[in-house]
Order: C-alpha cells, then structure tokens, then sequence
C-alpha cells in the first residue's frame, strides 16, 4: 500500500508541474491562478498545497528540474579542449536562452532568483547551487590545465560569474541589451576581463 501511495503522489505531482507548463507558457505566469492549474491537473485547489506552498515554488521546481536537464546537456556540449571563456559563454548562454524562451516566466524566475521570498528561499538556493556546482567543475578543469591560478576560491570566483549572468540577464529586460547578440556580447567581454585577472601570474625573473 506504501508503494501504491508514493507512486500516486508522484504521478499528482507530475500532474501538477504539467500542467503549469502547460499553463505559464499559453496565460502566462501571472495570469495563470491556482484554482486553474488545479482544474487543468484534475485536482483540488487544496491538493496543490499538500505539495507546493505557493505558485512561485511550483515554478522553481520546475526550474530546478529542467536546469538539471539542461545542465547534462551543457556537460555533453562541453569541450574539454576549450579555452576556458568559450567554455563559460557556452553555459552562460545556453542558461539564458533557457530563462527567456518564455519573457514572463524568465522576470519572475529572475525576481526570485535575487530576492527571493521566505517560503521559496530554499528552492532558490538549490537552483543557485546547481549554477555554482557547474562553475567549480570547470574551474577544477581550468586550475589543471593551468588557466587558473590554483590559489583562488572557487567558490567566490563561481560567484562572480554567477552575478555576471543574473547582470546580463536583467540588463535584457530592461531594454538595456535588445538582442542576444548584445547578450554574447556582452558576457563575451566580461568572461574575458574577468578571466585577465585570473590567469596563472607569471615568475618574476630572479635578478
């Protein structure tokens, strides 16, 4: 009965991402309402609280899901022989083509990802941490090939880019960058001022 259980909850909340997929992207984000993804999953309003607090954590769970899949992806893409900065343009743009397929879906994934509220807090950090854990291992990759200097925290450095892209991302949709050509662009020039600054420092000559 334990197996039948867990197996019907699975297949609810299936139902329920599902159906905001299928929701977000015909009404949009915000004109899509509980009680509707409730009534396009089959369900009760009440059932979709027994697995998500909020509409936002539904989005972030679908987020979370899809940038897993998307991140597989990136590592098969990936070419070991790469210079370090076509690698990050690589990850950085396939994120951002991923947020902006849908604009609204992309703002609001955006708004949580930086100030994200009490209740979805912890999804949000997981979502975070699947961006960071993919930058340190290709800074891991850079350090042995000697196009990073070893004594840097990569943590922190992972950071940065991290930034760099949430950056980029809310410079396009505020009119800033139009195109994603602007986008390559622009990280393009940033991937390479910063990488400037971490390249292995040459030995001074002993005099």
């Amino acid at each position: 009965m334990a197996g039948l259980r867990e197996q019907k909850k699975k297949a609810t909340r299936a139902a329920i991402m599902e159906a905001a997929i299928t929701l977000f992207g015909e009404r949009g984000y915000e004109s899509t309402s509980v009680s509707a993804l409730a009534k396009a999953a089959g369900i009760g309003k009440g059932t979709i609280y027994s697995y998500f607090t909020s509409k936002n954590e539904i989005l972030l769970a679908f987020c979370e899901e899809e940038l897993a899949f998307i991140h597989d992806e990136i590592r098969e893409k990936l070419d070991p022989n790469a210079p370090l900065a076509e690698k990050m343009l690589l990850v950085l743009m396939s994120e951002f083509r991923f947020v902006t397929k849908n604009k609204e879906f992309g703002r609001t994934l955006l708004r949580e990802l930086t100030f994200p509220k009490e209740i979805t807090i912890e999804k949000s950090r997981l979502i975070e941490d699947r961006f960071l854990d993919l930058f340190i291992n290709i800074f891991k990759e850079g350090q042995k090939k000697g196009q990073l200097r070893n004594d840097i925290e990569l943590i922190v450095t992972s950071g940065h880019f991290y930034a760099l892209y949430l950056m980029a991302l809310s410079a396009w949709y505020s009119g800033r960058l139009h195109t994603e050509e602007d986008v390559n662009e622009s990280l393009a020039l940033l991937i390479e001022q910063t990488l400037i600054g971490l390249t292995p420092r040459s030995v001074a000559p002993s005099s």
